[in-house]
């Protein structure tokens, strides 16, 4: 099971040793930790350590991919070992980062990693613990992987998709992005002509919580016509949140979809063709 409800979660917090990772985004993260974070809860960062920011989007798009030994060493100070229960939320219901390093550290080899896919409200009301305390910071070890195992598609991949019958391109940004209709980060409207738009949002329930794994299994068996989910592209902005489309898919059972790491933000500044509208 890749997603957890806030009950499971508080059951497994009642069961240790588990690592619990707090992978909240964006440019205020490190003060919200501060502020609340779940009691014990270690910290990384998207920006640092989920990603290899390099001079130029256009080539791996904002959020590339780190290579495997530079991940391996953010897992090694963490204390994460190949047999630790690893638990992960975000204050997006896995939407933003959580989904990326649950996504990476499948990748490397990692069994188990759980995903908690409720709102920091719905956590709290469960009466899992928060605390502004420091968390003590485990005893580093020695984790190694070689390679990502989870696929993963190219630009030029994705541009011969886009135009394949037999293949499917998903675009997980909300409608009025995908649409062309305003950018808030990157440079260009629009989208990658071909892809359908899923947005990822519509994963969750209305209250902000994850839907369930059946619902999500007859959403996406409807959405890729029974496709075999190594016929299908999963993108976002940037590739972050389209892990969370990944990692719903996978919750549902459908397993094996590929993800477009450099996204909109590596289409959009290559000069390649770009759709307006649905």
């Amino acid at each position: 099971m890749s997603v957890i409800s806030a009950d499971q979660f508080l059951q497994a917090l009642e069961k240790p040793p588990v690592v619990i990772i707090d992978a909240r985004g964006g440019a205020d993260a490190a003060a919200r930790y501060r502020a609340a974070h779940v009691r014990g809860a270690l910290r990384v960062d998207l920006e640092t350590e989920l990603s290899a920011k390099g001079k130029d989007a256009a080539d791996g798009g904002r959020h590339p991919l780190p290579k495997p030994q530079q991940f391996s060493e953010v897992l090694s100070k963490l204390g994460i070992t190949p047999g630790s229960h690893v638990i992960v939320y975000d204050d997006k219901s896995g939407a933003n980062a959580a989904a990326r390093f649950w996504w990476m550290l499948k990748s490397a080899g990692q069994h188990d990693v759980k995903v908690v896919g409720a709102t920091i409200e719905t956590m709290q009301t469960t009466g899992i613990p928060f605390t502004s305390d420091e968390s003590v910071r485990p005893d580093p070890v020695s984790y190694s992987f070689d390679r990502w195992n989870f696929p993963t598609a190219t630009m030029q991949e994705v541009e011969r998709a886009s135009s394949d019958s037999t293949q499917m391109v998903i675009d997980v940004r909300e409608n009025y992005r995908y649409r062309g209709e305003g950018e808030p980060i990157d440079l260009v409207a629009g989208h990658i002509p071909g892809a359908i738009n899923v947005p990822y949002i519509e994963n969750l329930s209305e209250n902000g919580d994850f839907r369930t794994a059946e619902a999500l299994a007859s959403k996406y068996k409807r959405v890729t016509n029974n496709l075999q989910p190594q016929q299908v592209i999963v993108h976002c902005g940037s590739g972050v949140t389209a892990c969370h489309t990944l990692l719903a898919m996978a919750f549902a059972g459908i397993e094996g979809a590929k993800l477009y790491v450099g996204s909109w933000s590596e289409w959009s500044r290559n000069g390649k063709e770009i759709a307006i509208g649905d």
